[in-house]
């Protein structure tokens, strides 16, 4: 089974790609420019980055906001679009969730009024184990609770941005102690979740981040044997 793991900057995709493989999952590169079969992949992750340009959702760019990498947001738009198509698993992560938002409708928070407790980073952290600097609250009876467990849960934070105005397809499932939105996903039987902080560098640390990979693999498994049983 192949994942295709969405990415700007190759040298900072390692944790995401072992992250995946980690699961038995073969990752798979998908970088703007290639030509991208879905045919052959069989879900798809969103990974972090530069901002989302606020064009896509009506706003001006302000000055804190990134200066805008439009063939990277034309890129993962289509394949957000394409995969929902195909019903292929999607897990989004930080700039992913953001990403997945706009795609379907909704707006970002260029730049949070609590921005400092958003970005706190131990550079000395190895990979894999990163620390956790706050905590969010799981909603209950949501697929993300389901994975991670409901209540407090310990997060590690590195952006500036959230999600605003929440596209109408997709659910709050946790929320920051300041109210910023940290993770949603798509109501139904498929698995579109995602998340505001980085799972992948606490996999090594956290049994709830190594859930939130494995899942995505049981959902990616699951998904072909549908397909090929059809």
């Amino acid at each position: 089974m192949k994942a295709g793991v969405a990415i700007r900057n190759a040298p900072k995709a390692d944790a995401y790609l072992s992250a995946v493989y980690s699961t038995g999952l073969e990752p798979v590169k998908l970088t703007p420019g290639d030509r991208v079969d879905l045919d052959e992949i069989d879900g798809l992750v969103l990974t972090g980055g530069a901002d989302v340009n606020p064009a896509r959702y009506g706003e001006e760019r302000v000055p804190e906001c990134d200066e805008p990498d439009d063939k990277r947001d034309d890129f993962e738009t289509s394949l957000v679009q394409e995969a929902l198509s195909w019903e292929i698993p999607i897990l989004g992560i930080c700039r992913g969730i953001q990403l997945l938002n706009v795609a379907l409708g909704g707006t970002l928070i260029q730049h949070l009024a609590t921005t400092a407790a958003h970005r706190a980073k131990n550079p000395e952290d190895p990979p894999g184990r990163h620390g956790a600097v706050h905590t969010v609250r799981v909603t209950p009876a949501s697929r993300l609770a389901s994975i991670v467990g409901d209540g407090e849960y310990a997060v590690n934070s590195r952006h500036h941005q959230a999600i605003g105005r929440v596209a109408a397809p997709l659910a709050v499932t946790a929320v920051a102690g300041d109210g910023v939105i940290e993770a949603v996903e798509m109501p139904g039987d498929g698995f579109v979740v995602a998340v505001q902080w980085h799972p992948e560098d606490r996999v090594l640390v956290s049994d709830g981040d190594r859930r939130l990979f494995e899942a995505f693999a049981e959902a990616v498994r699951g998904t072909s044997w549908r397909a090929a049983s059809s």
